[in-house]
């Protein structure tokens, strides 16, 4: 299992040592938190402090546009160093276009469902994205308990991305630890979002290694 860490609640006044210390820990990928204000009632940053952090790192970045029209700034995300580039099916973007805008721009396209979006509602879209991104918690702020009850969902997607024969990576966000990593892989995720279990962590190496064990 790939993780990500989510720098959402790391220290914001020191992001140049947060980078150092993600790829310290031995980590896949930096899981990157944009949100607008809008569509979730919360603010992180954008396109100029992803800019500064890419020259910091090889990393892939792995990020996650919380945003009500993240169509309209995808070329500005894409210029800034962003690898994934993931939106919401919620949001207001056109969602097939946006996709498409994003592959042909060189990036991995994603698709992000809240908790009470269905699993069907991706379908669609499948064989334009590299990733699907389900929440196990509702977007907007990190800490929040992991929903057990979203695993029928990755079960349900990760079936049907099986079935077709594609190449979709399959990501959890929201709550997750060395233990609901373990329930989240099993029900087919291949990455895991790892936020406050990580910064707070007193071996942060040892937590990151014992998810990617996760088979």
């Amino acid at each position: 299992m790939k993780v990500s860490p989510s720098i959402l609640n790391s220290d914001f006044s020191n992001l140049a040592e947060v980078i150092k210390f993600v790829e310290r820990s031995g980590a896949d990928m930096v899981h990157l938190d944009v949100m607008d204000g809008v569509f979730v009632p919360n603010m992180s940053f954008g396109p100029p402090v992803i800019s500064d952090l890419r020259p910091l790192t090889n990393l892939t970045f792995d990020v996650h546009l919380m945003m009500q029209h993240p169509d309209r700034l995808i070329d500005a995300f894409c210029e800034a160093g962003a690898d994934i580039i993931n939106i919401h099916l919620e949001s207001q973007a056109p969602i097939d276009s946006t996709l498409d805008h994003i592959r042909s721009l060189g990036k991995t396209a994603g698709l992000t469902i809240k908790p009470k979006t269905p699993a069907q509602a991706v379908f669609p879209y499948l064989d334009k994205v590299g990733l699907v991104l389900i929440m196990t918690v509702e977007p907007g702020f990190g800490g929040q308990r992991f929903m057990s009850d979203m695993m029928p969902k990755v079960e349900a997607v990760r079936k049907e991305i099986d079935r077709r024969n594609l190449t979709v990576e399959l990501e959890v966000d929201g709550g997750i630890n060395a233990d609901t990593a373990l329930i989240a892989a099993k029900s087919g995720a291949d990455i895991a979002v790892v936020g406050s279990a990580l910064f707070k962590s007193d071996d942060a190496p040892a937590l990151v290694s014992s998810i990617q064990s996760i088979t």
